[in-house]
């Protein structure tokens, strides 16, 4: 029987295009059904949605706000724990838009699924956060979170809108580059420096 050799970057080629076929079906089924592990949570004036699939596990939301945001019970969101403002404040900090919001009023404006990546600053928000020293952790086997005053800045040198938080992709196959879509837990991204 006579063996064939392939080159290693044959080899790595062909993985790599394996994981990104993998994500490409992934991301279709995704898009073809709802996900079954996508929840509402209402206080009566709001509803807050959380989209798993999507969840990088950044821990803003229990971090700043445990009354409302408890992993440790269920279920997980306590819309009573908190006032409706400061639970939109906590929302608009995920940096995945896998916490999102609907006013019940349908006249008050809501925060809908597919916004940009990142929490786009009010004027109130923007003078909090002015001087604030930049924040950057990195996720286990995730992305890079940075939060604090900073600007990003595209490659044709546009300034891109100004964010109180977001997340960066260090896996390399997320979709809406630079910022994180949560596609390193579909790929199994995992790193040696966590």
């Amino acid at each position: 029987m006579k063996t064939k050799k392939i080159g290693i970057y044959n080899f790595f080629g062909s993985i790599m295009l394996y994981s990104r076929l993998r994500l490409y079906f992934y991301r279709l089924r995704i898009i073809e059904e709802m996900d079954p592990n996508e929840r509402t949570y209402t206080n009566g004036e709001i509803s807050v949605h959380w989209k798993p699939s999507t969840c990088i596990h950044a821990t803003t939301c229990y971090r700043e706000l445990g009354r409302v945001f408890n992993p440790r019970k269920r279920p997980w969101v306590n819309m009573q724990g908190s006032t409706t403002e400061k639970i939109i404040e906590i929302v608009k900090k995920c940096p995945t838009d896998a916490l999102t919001y609907d006013w019940n009023d349908p006249s008050k404006k809501s925060d809908k699924p597919g916004a940009d990546s990142g929490v786009m600053l009010e004027e109130s928000s923007k003078q909090k956060m002015e001087g604030k020293p930049v924040e950057i952790r990195i996720m286990k086997n995730g992305p890079y979170v940075v939060e604090g005053d900073f600007r990003v800045t595209a490659s044709n040198g546009e300034e891109e809108k100004p964010m109180l938080m977001t997340s960066f992709c260090r896996c390399g196959v997320s979709e809406s580059m630079p910022y994180c879509d949560g596609s390193h837990r579909i790929d199994n991204f995992t790193s040696s420096c966590d």
